[in-house]
């Protein structure tokens, strides 16, 4: 049975359309994986056993009776822990939440409810989504499934980890500057950030506003469009949801790359990559450009004032978006306060670590009277310079191709009291998220130490489509897409 935990998201919904195989079979399988490595990989924050089981009979029985809900009817995923889910407890990775229950679902979850997927759990992440290595959860870190001493990146990953060992089949994680890239590269899988607006954030635990988007991780190209197709939903509950029509991702993948252009920044090839990132990706251009793609030497120059203008901005939408965090309507709440401030004071001072508060404060200050137009005015303007710089280079190109991160998976524990240094590991991801544009981590190899390394594709607005269609021309040559973790 532990064998179905090899099959790809579509080839397991190939087995339950021929009814080969059950998914309470399929669900059986992940949960029994789920016990034997997530000891020691410890993805999850919660497993809902029962729920996923139930799930997955309905999905049986529907199956059955010819009238699945969708392709994927019946295959288990995974939720990072920042999505509301009814009647699940939801904690965003944090203690000022923890045993908060939601009432409701988040958009993106009732979607794969709709679509008859069964949840088997939430999966642990970076607190509020803030941190590049899981170690900041308030809960405990999660090990890269590649090398256990490692990080598997953040703040999703949890959801990386647990797509890598096999635990679930695909999982969703949330993207604010990197965060469902740079953990899918540094655990071999494939990781999606929709263009902003392109998947509903109803529902998801909000850190940056203008940021956030909701993206599914996987082991395949394939799987990864195939469950994008079933979250890409306009959605009238979040203001940002963008009216456009859901993309027919599937249809166009065996396209290839032949007669594309695409673009590789020099900027994003700067001193300080690891030798055998850079490496691998000359090679990865190289093989791209004998597939039939031309590249193109192309320039995005307000790049260097990307990652200042991201962590200025981000920290100051958290700096709001975290206020509500009071003790007075939901979560933990301080035991002994004595008066209102005191409340208020000690339940956050008590909920929220150390890299929530320091990022609070940060964009508490670049809101404060006196220096809001030095700071947070500034950096929006600069975000716009960084806008048209893609907006050129989209004129001249059809893609962008560049490293995800600048060096493989660090140890844990590495980088955890230097926050400068663990800020630089989203120095490739977050431009494209101050752009609002799609982005794709992709495999692309190995170190000599047998850490993964990630090939990052930038697109268009609403051209995740493209993305996807490169990435498979690039899988298709490789079998390292389907080797397992040695977990």
């Amino acid at each position: 049975m532990s064998s179905l935990t090899d099959l790809s998201m579509l080839e397991l919904a190939a087995k339950l359309a021929s009814r080969e195989v059950s998914s309470v079979e399929a669900t059986q399988a992940s949960l029994q994986r789920i016990t034997q490595v997530d000891p020691k990989v410890r993805a999850f924050l919660r497993v809902d056993e029962a729920g996923a089981l139930k799930a997955a009979g309905a999905s049986d029985s529907r199956r059955k009776a010819g009238s699945p809900l969708s392709a994927l009817d019946g295959v288990p995923v995974g939720l990072k822990d920042i999505f509301l889910t009814e009647g699940v407890a939801t904690t965003c990775g944090s203690r000022i939440l923890e045993g908060f229950v939601p009432p409701y679902d988040a958009t993106v979850v009732r979607l794969l409810k709709e679509a008859g997927l069964p949840l088997v759990g939430k999966l642990n992440m970076d607190e509020f989504a803030m941190g590049s290595s899981n170690e900041s959860s308030a809960y405990f870190p999660t090990h890269n499934p590649w090398d256990l001493t490692r990080t598997p990146g953040g703040s999703s990953g949890g959801s990386a980890a647990a797509v890598a060992a096999r635990e679930v089949f695909g999982a969703l994680g949330t993207d604010t500057g990197g965060s469902i890239r740079q953990p899918a590269a540094l655990t071999n899988t494939v990781g999606l950030k929709p263009t902003y607006g392109r998947v509903s954030r109803y529902g998801v635990i909000a850190f940056a506003s203008s940021l956030d988007q909701p993206g599914p991780m996987a082991r395949t190209v394939g799987d990864t469009a195939a469950l994008f197709q079933l979250i890409a939903r306009h959605d009238p509950l979040d203001s940002t949801s963008a009216n456009v029509e859901t993309p027919d991702c599937l249809t166009g993948l065996e396209d290839g790359v032949r007669g594309l252009k695409l673009g590789v920044p020099r900027e994003y090839f700067a001193d300080g990559m690891d030798p055998e990132v850079a490496g691998t990706l000359r090679a990865s251009l190289e093989e791209l450009e004998k597939l039939g793609a031309t590249l193109v030497d192309v320039s995005l120059p307000h790049t260097k004032y990307a990652l200042a203008t991201y962590y200025l901005l981000a920290s100051s939408e958290a700096s709001s978006n975290l206020a509500r965090y009071d003790g007075i309507r939901y979560g933990q709440r301080a035991k002994d306060a004595r008066g209102l401030k005191e409340l208020y004071t000690q339940t956050r001072g008590q909920g929220f670590g150390a890299e929530v508060k320091r990022r609070i404060m940060l964009g508490t200050y670049a809101l404060s009277a006196g220096y809001y137009d030095a700071y947070y005015l500034r950096a929006q303007k600069v975000r716009t310079l960084i806008r048209e710089d893609f907006t050129k280079v989209f004129q001249q190109v059809d893609a962008i191709v560049s490293p995800t991160s600048p060096v493989p998976a660090f140890k844990l524990g590495a980088k955890v009291d230097d926050p400068l240094s663990m800020y630089l590991m989203d120095v490739y991801t977050l431009p494209c998220n101050l752009a609002g544009l799609p982005g794709l981590s992709v495999p692309c190899g190995f170190t000599q130490a047998g850490l993964p390394i990630g090939m990052q594709l930038l697109g268009r607005p609403f051209d995740e489509a493209r993305l996807l269609r490169i990435a498979r021309a690039f899988e298709r040559e490789h079998d390292f897409f389907r080797r397992a973790a040695p977990v």
